[in-house]
């Protein structure tokens, strides 16, 4: 958990396939504890092949239900099937808007937003920019991104600085 903090929270990432795994990642975490997904991570890169939303896409029933029999990621059908149908969506996203990135990163316009949180208990669990962003996926055919996902996909990706003030990530972000 150190380690993920120290060196990965809240980078912008512009890479497709690692916004992917941020989306599968936090898809899987509803519900659970972070940590819970953290330490399951290598286990899903092995089991979605590295997060290549083109393998994932062509994922049929039976991929899933092999997926299903794995102990090493979350087994519930519905996050499995919404990783696969989101991988499809996304596809169909890159084809319109040229990359992932292009399109996931509208919702910030293109830039990390640095909130100016105080303590932990000031960070929201939403904004309307997840809300906006939670809408449009929706519409898009994606599963699993409700407002509350997507946010901490912000989180994740860079999209939003929520280090707060005092953390020596903070400013070391708010550089970029």
């Amino acid at each position: 958990m150190t380690e993920y903090h120290d060196s990965e929270w809240g980078v912008p990432v512009h890479d497709d396939r690692k916004l992917f795994e941020f989306l599968v990642l936090d898809a899987a975490q509803a519900g659970l504890s972070w940590k819970t997904i953290l330490y399951k991570r290598e286990n899903y890169r092995q089991a979605f092949h590295d997060f290549d939303p083109a393998a994932v896409a062509r994922y049929d029933e039976s991929d899933v239900d092999r997926l299903l029999q794995n102990p090493g990621i979350v087994r519930n059908r519905l996050k499995v099937a919404s990783a696969v149908q989101n991988a499809k969506s996304l596809l169909e996203i890159q084809e319109e808007f040229g990359s992932f990135d292009a399109y996931i990163w509208r919702f910030v316009d293109g830039r990390t937003i640095h909130n100016s949180h105080q303590s932990l208990k000031d960070i929201p669990p939403r904004s309307p920019e997840s809300d906006a962003m939670s809408k449009d996926l929706k519409a898009r055919g994606f599963g699993f991104v409700g407002s509350v996902i997507c946010y901490a996909f912000m989180q994740a990706a860079g999209m939003v600085n929520d280090h707060v003030v005092t953390c020596f990530r903070y400013p070391q972000l708010k550089k970029h």
